[in-house]
């Protein structure tokens, strides 16, 4: 069963129990989906819908730290609760030891010496790793084995 079919049995699901938060988030997540698809007339593949539910995490996550920098605790709560719910539809996260192994491969795959190859080592490793970790971590992690 294809993502975009999970999530709208989800919402249908949400509906039904009449759950507003879970269901308020899985509209969110179709409609930036279904805008995709009127935007570049396209179906949207699995990859794309983890790409998007990925970037609503980061956006989750960045908002909620703002609020609660500006002592805004109520918002904050509101954007940490979405993020369980965007997390049910992405792959299982890799752990420290398989985000090792795959920098490690990617490294030795495209033969890095130094930070110049560092766009390479990315390339190799964001399609591998897309939605299962943090890119932004992967690449530090990435910068300090190429030092």
């Amino acid at each position: 069963m294809s993502l975009k079919v999970q999530l709208q049995n989800a919402q249908k699901d949400a509906l039904r129990a009449k759950n507003k938060a879970r269901l308020s988030t899985l509209r969110m997540v179709m409609a930036e989906i279904k805008q995709l698809e009127v935007d570049e007339r396209i179906e949207v593949s699995d990859d794309r819908i983890i790409a998007i539910i990925t970037k609503m995490v980061k956006q989750r996550q960045d908002a909620a730290k703002q609020y609660q920098d500006a002592g805004r605790e109520d918002l904050a709560e509101h954007e940490l609760a979405e993020i369980p719910v965007l997390q049910e539809f992405l792959p299982q996260q890799l752990s420290n030891e398989e985000i090792d192994q795959f920098i490690t491969q990617a490294i030795a795959q495209v033969g890095a010496s130094g930070m110049g190859d560092m766009g390479k080592v990315m390339g190799v490793l964001k399609p591998q790793v897309q939605g299962r970790a943090d890119m932004g971590a992967i690449s530090g992690l990435v910068r300090s084995k190429l030092n």
